[in-house]
């Protein structure tokens, strides 16, 4: 595909994007992410890496349009929980949605939100020093017997 941003013309493929992707540490999210390989990443960024053109030289609109064609997913960030449960459990389930794809990963954590994963808690912690970010950081577990329950059949 041909793009054209900041007046220069680029030709880009999706596999482009992941290709860059795999050599990024992700930034945090402000409001706009989009999905690579099961990893969040900032609009803007992924299109910096992808072009060598500086943010200040392209906007987010631009940047997620570009993504958008490539068929990568973009998403607003929710800053929000609904308050409305959905199923049983913690925060209606909610949670255990949001934290599916991480079962065996280290993550950082802020509310429902996974600001980051990694194989170790110290990756993760280098992540949050060096992005200066808070969260609670903690390995998903994937059965009852790793969380330290029983099970609750009768």
């Amino acid at each position: 595909m041909t793009a054209t941003i900041a007046g220069r013309e680029y030709h880009v493929a999706a596999e482009d994007v992941q290709r860059v992707a795999r050599q990024l540490d992700p930034e945090p999210i402000d409001v706009w992410f989009t999905m690579v390989d099961q990893r969040r990443f900032p609009p803007k960024q992924l299109v910096e890496a992808l072009t060598g053109l500086d943010r200040a030289d392209f906007n987010s609109h631009q940047a997620r349009a570009l993504l958008v064609r490539l068929g990568f997913p973009v998403e607003r960030r929710r800053r929000a929980h609904s308050a409305a449960p959905l199923d049983s459990g913690p925060l209606g389930g909610a949670e255990a949605r949001a934290l599916a794809a991480y079962v065996g990963r280290w993550v950082a954590q802020d509310g429902l939100e996974v600001l980051y994963d990694a194989d170790s808690p110290d990756e993760v912690a280098r992540w949050l020093r060096r992005h200066r970010r808070r969260a609670r950081v903690w390995l998903v577990p994937g059965t009852p017997a790793e969380v330290g329950s029983t099970s609750s059949e009768p």
